[in-house]
């Protein structure tokens, strides 16, 4: 993009919910058009970017096309105005100049969305190695389509990006996808199936600065949203996400309705501090009753727990959380 579209689209992006750079030249936010999905409140399918010499707005979910100068004159009129006036002393706008051509715009346009090539567990014989492990984890057969099974782990891993210098004593692994909402690759997690591994679980993400949470291509963010410790603790427990390894800022999704769900280790110093900080900052928990002495949601359900019921059961907030917490530590 030029300096001054750059400019004006910084100046109007404070009217474009979820607006980011993606990189150099494309920038994506909700569509101020069609107010995009209703469902995924995360999801931007507006872009805007350039084309040759012009810069084009684009939805791929309604499908409608503006150029830049009339997007501006659509959704930042009190840019616009400014925009268009610099345009003219630069010579870059007016009868003489050519329009941009939007026509090879008005189809749907294909985005190659990046994902995990690699064989679903869903796919495999149930002799498979890899799924038996997950059968024998009690993971919900209709749940195997998430996970994808890789024979070389490292080497895998490398053609997605440069990770390891060596792959030397290479392992296969259960591949853990990270996308975003929209189903794009943004990481995986490999979980190792030799009990004799050294790290059971490896995180490798293609965006540091992309959220470390998985399941967020599943959910519905208009219903209440479950947030658990581990990937496959959340398929046991319908429209979760779960951390992955690493505290995510969940206020940033502006979720109307979501509960913290971490394991159920009350001697666990790191599990205290973390629900502790949870209810001060005035969110929804979920404290264990007693008698169940699983520690996470895999075993709960494999012991023959009805998860679904005891988490809606035992949801606390405020100071009745701080009570329970009190209670649940003894």
């Amino acid at each position: 993009m030029s300096y001054l579209d750059t400019k004006y689209l910084n100046l109007a992006s404070a009217t474009l919910q979820k607006y980011k750079k993606l990189k150099p030249g494309v920038w994506t936010f909700r569509c101020p058009y069609c107010g995009d999905s209703k469902k995924h409140r995360n999801k931007t399918r507006g872009y805007i970017f350039s084309v040759k010499a012009d810069h084009v707005f684009k939805c791929h979910n309604c499908g409608i096309t503006r150029s830049f100068s009339n997007f501006l004159k659509d959704n930042a009129p009190h840019v616009y105005d400014e925009y268009v006036m610099e345009r003219y002393k630069e010579g870059t706008i007016g009868g003489n100049v050519p329009k941009p051509d939007l026509t090879q715009f008005v189809s749907k346009p294909k985005f190659k969305k990046r994902t995990v090539n690699l064989e679903p567990l869903s796919s495999l014989n149930k002799s498979h190695q890899a799924k038996k492990y997950a059968l024998g984890r009690g993971i919900p057969e209709d749940k195997l389509d998430r996970l994808y099974y890789c024979p070389e782990f490292k080497k895998w891993a490398n053609t997605q990006k440069k990770t390891f210098s060596s792959t030397s004593q290479d392992d296969d692994r259960i591949i853990i996808p990270i996308n975003d909402p929209d189903g794009n690759l943004l990481g995986f997690q490999g979980r190792a199936l030799s009990s004799k591994a050294k790290m059971r679980y490896i995180t490798v993400m293609l965006d540091e600065n992309a959220p470390k949470l998985y399941g967020l291509d599943e959910i519905n963010d208009q219903s209440t949203i479950y947030i658990v410790e581990g990937p496959l603790d959340s398929l046991f427990l319908d429209n979760s996400v779960a951390m992955c390894g690493s505290d995510v800022d969940i206020r940033s999704f502006n979720w109307s309705d979501y509960i913290w769900v971490y394991d159920n280790e009350p001697r666990s110093r790191q599990i205290t501090d973390k629900l502790s900080k949870s209810i001060d900052a005035g969110d929804k928990v979920v404290i264990w009753p007693k008698n169940i002495e699983q520690k996470d949601l895999n075993d709960m359900a494999n012991g023959g727990i009805n998860v679904k019921s005891v988490v809606q059961s035992n949801v606390y907030q405020g100071l009745q959380a701080k009570l329970q917490l009190s209670n649940w530590r003894i």
